[in-house]
C-alpha cells in the first residue's frame, strides 16, 4: 500500500509542468522590476489619478468635499482669468518653442562645424541649463529692474529712452520679458540634443549630395533634417511639456501680473491652492492633460511613420 502511494506521488510530480528556461527568465525579470513598478505606482500613478478625482469634487483644505461632476470645469470655462491663462500659455509656449527651435538648431549647426575653440563654446552653451532655475530667473529679474537694472542702464546711456522702463510691471513688456528669460534658460537643451543628432548623420550622405550638385540649403533640407527628425520631435514634445508646466519663470519674474498679463496654468493652480480650493486648483492642472495627450499621440504617430 505504501509503495502504491509513493508511486502515485511520483507520477503526480512527473506530470506537474515545469517552467521552461524562458519562463523562469521572464519571472525573474518581473521580480526585478516589481520594486520600480511599486514605487512608480505610489509616487506617480496614484497621485495622478487622485488629482483627476479631486478635480471632480468641491474639496477644500479641512473639508472632504463632494462629487460635483464637471462643475469645476464649467466654472473655469466661464472664468475670465482662466481664459486669459489659456491665451497667455499659448503665447508663451509658442514663442519660446519657436525661438528654441530656430536659434537652437542654428547654434547646433554652427557648433558642429570645425570652428576655433569649439570645445570651449560647447561647454559655455550649457551654462544657462546647468544654472539652478531660481538663480537664473532672479538674475533676469535684476537685469530687468527699473532702478539699477543692466537693461535700463544700457538704454538710458545710449539715449534710446529718457526714463527708466519697468519691464516686468508694464503689461505690454511683461510677457516678452518672461519669454526672453524662459528661452535663455531652456535653449541649451535643444542645442545639445540637436548637436548630438547632427553628429550621428553619416558624413557620406553630405559627400554624395555635394557630388550630385546639391547646395547648402538642399543638403540641409534633404540630409540634415531627415537625419535629425526624430530627435526634433522628441525634444519638441518634452520641452513643450516642461515649458507649459514651468512655475519658476513666471512666479519669480511677475507672479502672473500685471493684471494677469503673464498668468499661466501652474501659477493659476498655485493661487487656487493659496485660496484653499483644492478641487478648483486640481481642475486647472488637469485641464491641460488632453492637450498633452493629443500632442504625445501626434508625435508618436510621426515617429512611427518610418
Amino acid at each position: 500500500m505504501t509503495k502504491e502511494i509513493v508511486s502515485d506521488l511520483n507520477k503526480a510530480g512527473a506530470a506537474r509542468p515545469r517552467l521552461s528556461m524562458g519562463q523562469r527568465t521572464s519571472l525573474m525579470g518581473y521580480l526585478l522590476v516589481a520594486p520600480v513598478v511599486i514605487c512608480l505606482s505610489i509616487l506617480v500613478i496614484y497621485p495622478f489619478f487622485f488629482a483627476i478625482w479631486i478635480s471632480f469634487t468641491d474639496r477644500m483644505v479641512g473639508r472632504e468635499g463632494h462629487f460635483i461632476g464637471l462643475g469645476n470645469y464649467i466654472y473655469l470655462l466661464n472664468w475670465v482669468d482662466f481664459r486669459a491663462t489659456v491665451r497667455n500659455t499659448i503665447v508663451l509656449v509658442g514663442s519660446v518653442q519657436t525661438l528654441k527651435l530656430v536659434l537652437g538648431l542654428g547654434i547646433a549647426l554652427l557648433l558642429n562645424q570645425p570652428i576655433r575653440g569649439r570645445p570651449f563654446w560647447r561647454g559655455l552653451i550649457l551654462l544657462p541649463w546647468a544654472m539652478p532655475a531660481f538663480v537664473a530667473f532672479i538674475t533676469w529679474k535684476l537685469l530687468f529692474a527699473p532702478q539699477g537694472g543692466a537693461f535700463n542702464y544700457i538704454l538710458i546711456n545710449t539715449g534710446l529712452v529718457q526714463s527708466h522702463v519697468d519691464f516686468l510691471s508694464t503689461k505690454a513688456l511683461a510677457m516678452p520679458s518672461v519669454i526672453t528669460a524662459s528661452f535663455w534658460r531652456g535653449f541649451p537643451f535643444w542645442v545639445i540634443s540637436f548637436l548630438a543628432a547632427l553628429q550621428n548623420v553619416p558624413p557620406e550622405l553630405y559627400e554624395a549630395a555635394a557630388i550630385d550638385g546639391a547646395g547648402a540649403w538642399q543638403r540641409f533640407r534633404h540630409v540634415t533634417l531627415p537625419g535629425i527628425r526624430h530627435v526634433v520631435l522628441v525634444v519638441v514634445l518634452l520641452s513643450t511639456i516642461w515649458t507649459t508646466n514651468s512655475f519658476e519663470a513666471v512666479w519669480l519674474l511677475t507672479q502672473g501680473g500685471p493684471s494677469n498679463a503673464t498668468m499661466t496654468f501652474p501659477v493659476l493652480a498655485y493661487y487656487g491652492l493659496q485660496s484653499l480650493r483644492i478641487g478648483e486648483a486640481a481642475a486647472v492642472s488637469v485641464s491641460m492633460l488632453p492637450v498633452f495627450a493629443v500632442l504625445a499621440f501626434i508625435i508618436a504617430k510621426l515617429l512611427q511613420e518610418e
